[in-house]
């Protein structure tokens, strides 16, 4: 079997929201084992005794679970990653939170670490106590100092992975040249590229990195995670937009996750999938794969329909090229063509919807757990597909026209009144026309 380019491929649970369960893990990874990633790394947001309480010991039963999952990572040959993020709260100059830093470390460390994470994302940019400020002349200046001592701490063979302050742009900012000038080469430095949400990762962003750096990224991906203002979207599209030719120039890619454990193993399918070979991977075809793997063949074709309309994310143009492309086709022939042509088309578009959004969110679906997370796509999903339906029947009575306002607004309103995003634009857009109904982006009735 050919070794895969990307030295580092893996997953890493550090989501705003609330943290999978113990059980959760253990399945994620055998899921990613199973599909030839190599590091798993352990860093919810919303882990206290990580982030805000990060100076506090694990008490003895989650220090059991941690272990079980250091021990379930070594059956498929998986790097745990213990990724420890204090900047809210640590006092640089203060010998006691150093020492906490380092036993915490340390404690990871005995349960049998791979890899230590150092995160210092998304805290505030300048020095918090006064002792700070009297003993270094810059947040940058004490993070090095921090970076090292910790560096310095640890075993030889222990690799130190680094998320900064700044952990996204060009990879040719000041910043990141000054803080990469003071540390150890072999410290790694994570980077989510031009974006905290990337649309495109590319060689040439890369190696512009690495010359400024001194050494190649470490991608940390935000996707398929949909935290914060992102969670009216569903991200179970494909992986796309992602130089085939990265690994040239970066250490790896770790994908930060959804809080929703099941529909995540989709989209991580195909990061997989292109992981393990860049230059073959086709992202619908892997797509259809995972949506296979883990929906089920009986229930892939509901699902896939489904799915198509639930593209919205950073990484894809099309939101819903099913349904954009029918209604795009039927309002041009009701209006300059085919009258009868256009109501067959979207009567039929509008029947198939309509059977995949019961069969899923009422029908004998084997994957009854990824229903459940997904259920307030999938009840916006049949109101689409009844929106739709209405459509069709007024076009066929000839009375979109004149009933039209009346009849299509109330779906119009029940889908802003969802708060997700389904169908992207398409929908909203034709309801809004035919329905004399507009409102200001966000505004919900």
């Amino acid at each position: 079997m050919t070794t895969p380019p990307f030295a580092i491929r893996g997953v890493i649970e550090g989501f705003y929201g609330h943290p999978w369960t113990h059980q959760q893990r253990l399945e994620m990874i055998d899921f990613i084992g199973a599909r030839g990633m190599n590091s798993f790394m352990y860093s919810p947001k919303d882990d206290r005794l990580l982030r805000e309480r990060w100076r506090d010991p694990y008490d003895a039963e989650a220090l059991a679970r941690l272990s079980e999952l250091v021990e379930r990572c070594g059956r498929h040959d998986i790097e745990f990653g213990w990724c420890i993020s204090p900047g809210l709260s640590i006092c640089y100059s203060d010998p006691g939170d150093l020492a906490a830093l380092r036993a915490k470390i340390d404690r990871g460390l005995e349960l049998g670490a791979g890899r230590v994470g150092l995160f210092l994302d998304d805290i505030p940019t300048e020095l918090q106590y006064q002792a700070d400020v009297q003993a270094f002349s810059s947040l940058l200046q004490a993070q090095v100092a921090l970076v090292n001592a910790v560096r310095a701490a640890l075993p030889a063979d222990v690799p130190l992975l680094v998320c900064p302050t700044e952990y996204w742009g060009r990879g040719t900012e000041s910043s990141l040249a000054e803080l990469a000038a003071a540390l150890d080469p072999a410290v790694d430095l994570f980077w989510t590229g031009r974006a905290i949400c990337s649309a495109t990762l590319d060689l040439d962003d890369a190696r512009a990195f690495e010359r400024t750096a001194g050494r190649p990224p470490m991608y940390w991906d935000n996707y398929p995670v949909n935290d914060v203002a992102m969670g009216y979207e569903l991200h179970i599209g494909p992986y796309r937009g992602r130089d085939p030719e990265l690994w040239r120039a970066s250490r790896g890619v770790v994908a930060n996750a959804m809080e929703l454990f099941e529909a995540s193993k989709i989209p991580l399918a195909t990061i997989a999938d292109y992981l393990a070979d860049p230059t073959g991977y086709d992202p619908e075809t892997s797509w259809q794969r995972a949506m296979r793997d883990v929906v089920g063949e009986a229930d892939l074709e509901a699902f896939a329909l489904f799915a198509d309309n639930v593209r919205s994310s950073c990484l894809e143009a099309a939101d819903a090229p099913i349904v954009e492309g029918v209604l795009g086709r039927a309002l041009f022939e009701l209006e300059y063509g085919d009258a009868d042509a256009a109501v067959a088309s979207l009567r039929d578009l509008a029947d198939r919807l309509l059977a995949a959004a019961a069969h899923l969110l009422r029908g004998p679906v084997a994957n009854q757990q990824l229903m459940q997370e997904i259920r307030p796509w999938l009840a916006a999903f049949e109101v689409g597909a009844e929106a739709l339906s209405e459509l069709a029947d007024l076009a066929a009575a000839g009375r979109l026209d004149e009933d039209g306002p009346a009849m299509l607004a109330p779906f119009l309103i029940r889908l802003r009144r969802a708060r997700v995003r389904v169908f992207g634009d398409a929908l909203e857009m034709t309801l809004s026309v035919l329905s004399g109904t507009m409102f200001r982006p966000g505004e919900v009735p």
